[in-house]
Parts: C-alpha cells; sequence; structure tokens
C-alpha cells in the first residue's frame, strides 16, 4: 500500500485548527490507512478547512470530475469527509480528527483499530490534540442543578433541546473502544450521545423523539455523565455524555493531566458543610476527583471542579451546590466553530 497519500493527508489534518499530531513510530499513518483507501487519502489531502464545490477540488487533484465527485461523495457518506449544501451546490472541506474522523467510526471499529487509537493517545496524540486552546469541548452544567435566572443562555441545553425538531441518539466512541481494549471498569451505558437539530429532515435509524431526548438528558444527570458540547456559543448541534475515566475529552484531565483538555463551565461546585452528612454520594459522583471527604465532610478543590454540577443534582440532602462564578472569572466560549477554528489556528501558530 503506497504510503506518501497517507503522509499528505497527515499533514493536511495537522493543518487544520485541532490538529492531528504526528507520532516518532508513525501510528498517525497506521490510524489513516485503516480508514482511507490510498486514492481517498489522496483526494481529501487535496481539501482544507474552507468548504468547496468539487470542480474547485477537481482542478487541484487532476482528476476527472466524475471520479473526484464519486469519491467525495463516498467518503462524505462515510463520514471521512464533511459535506454541506452553499447556494444549492454540494461542498465538501476535510473533516478533523477529533471532532470529526474518529467518532465517525463508531460503527465500524474493530479491534485493530481500538488499538491504534489507544496507542496513538498514549504516544502524544492525547497531549498535542488536547493541550492547544480553545479547548475542544466545554462543560455544560447539570440541568438539575442550576437555578433558571442564572444559568447562561449558552449552557440552557434543555432549552435547545426543547428548541430544535430532529434528534438522534449514537454509541459513545470512547467508551466502544474501551469495550474492545477489555479495559472498561465503570458500568456506564454506551447508547447516549446526543445530536439534534433546528431543521426538518427524513427520518434516519438512530433517531428519537424530543421527548426521548429530553429524558435522555435527565437520565445522563441521574446515573452521573458530564455533558459536554462544542466550544462554541452558535451552532451546537451535539451533546456528549462523559464519565471522567474513559471518555477522550475528560481523561485529557484525569489520565494525562491536561487542565485545559476541556473548557470548565463558568460555575463552581460548594459544599454546606453544616449540612453534609458525609455520605460520599458526590465524591463518587464527580468524575475528575474535585470532591474527598476530610472528616466526615465534603470538600471541593475548586482548582480541579469543571464546574458539571453533577455533586449538586445527586446531593440528597442540598448541601452540595453549584454557583455562578464572579463576571470576572467567567470565560465566554468562541461565537461559533469559525471563530473557534481562527483562534486555535492563531494559538497554534498556524494563522
Amino acid at each position: 500500500m503506497p504510503i506518501e497519500p497517507y503522509r499528505m493527508l497527515a499533514d493536511a489534518l495537522d493543518r487544520l485548527p485541532s490538529g492531528f499530531p504526528r507520532t516518532s513510530s508513525g501510528l498517525e499513518i497506521e490510524l489513516l490507512k485503516w480508514m482511507f483507501k490510498p486514492e481517498e487519502a489522496e483526494l481529501a489531502s487535496r481539501l482544507t478547512r474552507e468548504y468547496e464545490v468539487s470542480d474547485h477540488i477537481t482542478l487541484r487533484a487532476g482528476l476527472g470530475s466524475a471520479e473526484a465527485e464519486k469519491l467525495l461523495s463516498d467518503m462524505a457518506r462515510k463520514g471521512l469527509i464533511w459535506s454541506a449544501n452553499r447556494d444549492r451546490k454540494t461542498t465538501y472541506r476535510l473533516a478533523p480528527w477529533i471532532v470529526g474522523l474518529y467518532e465517525a467510526q463508531v460503527d465500524s471499529m474493530d479491534h485493530r483499530f481500538a488499538h491504534l487509537v489507544e496507542d496513538y493517545f498514549q504516544e502524544g496524540g492525547m497531549v498535542g490534540l488536547m493541550k492547544p486552546l480553545p479547548s475542544l469541548h466545554r462543560v455544560v452544567p447539570a440541568q438539575g442543578a442550576t437555578k433558571s435566572e442564572w444559568i447562561l443562555p449558552y449552557d440552557d441545553v434543555r432549552k435547545l433541546i426543547e428548541s430544535c425538531k430532529t434528534f438522534a441518539v449514537d454509541d459513545c466512541v470512547c467508551r466502544k473502544q474501551q469495550d474492545m481494549l477489555g479495559n472498561r471498569k465503570c458500568d456506564f451505558p454506551i447508547h447516549n450521545c446526543m445530536r439534534f437539530s433546528k431543521f426538518e429532515r427524513p427520518p434516519r435509524e438512530g433517531d428519537v423523539s424530543k421527548e426521548e431526548a429530553l429524558a435522555l438528558l435527565e437520565e445522563t444527570e441521574r446515573i452521573g455523565l458530564v455533558h459536554t458540547v462544542s466550544n462554541v456559543v452558535e451552532g451546537l448541534n451535539y451533546m456528549c455524555n462523559c464519565c471522567g475515566c474513559y471518555c477522550g475529552i475528560l481523561r485529557g484531565v484525569t489520565d494525562f493531566g491536561l487542565k485545559n483538555s476541556v473548557a470548565v463551565a463558568n460555575y463552581y461546585a460548594s459544599v454546606d458543610a453544616d449540612s453534609c452528612t458525609g455520605c460520599g454520594l458526590c465524591e463518587r459522583r464527580c468524575q475528575v476527583k474535585a470532591i474527598s471527604l476530610k472528616e466526615g465532610v465534603a470538600s471541593v478543590d475548586r482548582d480541579k471542579c469543571i464546574g458539571c454540577g453533577l455533586c449538586a443534582s445527586g446531593c440528597p440532602v442540598g448541601a452540595a451546590t453549584i454557583q455562578l462564578k464572579p463576571e470576572e472569572e467567567r470565560v465566554e466560549p468562541p461565537r461559533d466553530y469559525r471563530v473557534w477554528e481562527d483562534d486555535r489556528l492563531r494559538n497554534r501558530g498556524l494563522l
């Protein structure tokens, strides 16, 4: 199998804002070989973060228009590149490794791919992906822990879901990968990553009703999963429900010591020592080990707290709460994905 198309594609992916860090052993090339045929890799390497019609891409690739259009359409269907309708024309862009290519493999993943991903993360991929700012994801507080009068508009995912028209639920790619490795010790369910849209479309496999989507929101909070979304204000269309042990976004914090691998929410946990009964439930529910019992009373480490609110939503006596940070401590997410990409490229020295 020729290697040059995969090197070209790896370079193109690393030029994207989220990046695709190279490794000394070339694990990233093996990942791309698993996903792409050589002719797909070569054509995909000609794409950028800009959406373009196929004619422009064809000129760069030196392919016939019919051949290129079929390759592009097939790759878009498999999630290897992104497509969008612009001015009544189909346009294409290169999909990032995360969030993008990796998640698209949730249904086709096998043991080899699961091991390649883990080895890639361990050999520097995780640090290279999660260290640059802005973070890929941000934490959204548990809706059952917040007060409606002070929840920030971009954190009100219940209101967002209620405003949407189509909903779907997928398996969590991270927990599925860990299952294939035989490493998973938590018993959180897999089928709870949610997608939603404000636009009508024909029904698809995996679709659920609005009522089912809202029920899933409540269920994930009840069992103790952290809501994370794309680190933007506008254009949210999915929500992950993460555990700190095996979900990649939070593993950056728990396994790799990368404090900024996820953008923390603009809230912080607090425990009223006089009301706390020392039951330890908040400690068990905290996915980033920010809460511990000291002399029979729960104590919050503000430096580790990500503001998810799971301690508050689960506290049986109401001793744990989350508070809105003072205005000077809040960090507002980038306005939209384009601004996020520009900021990320700038911070990586690529803009």
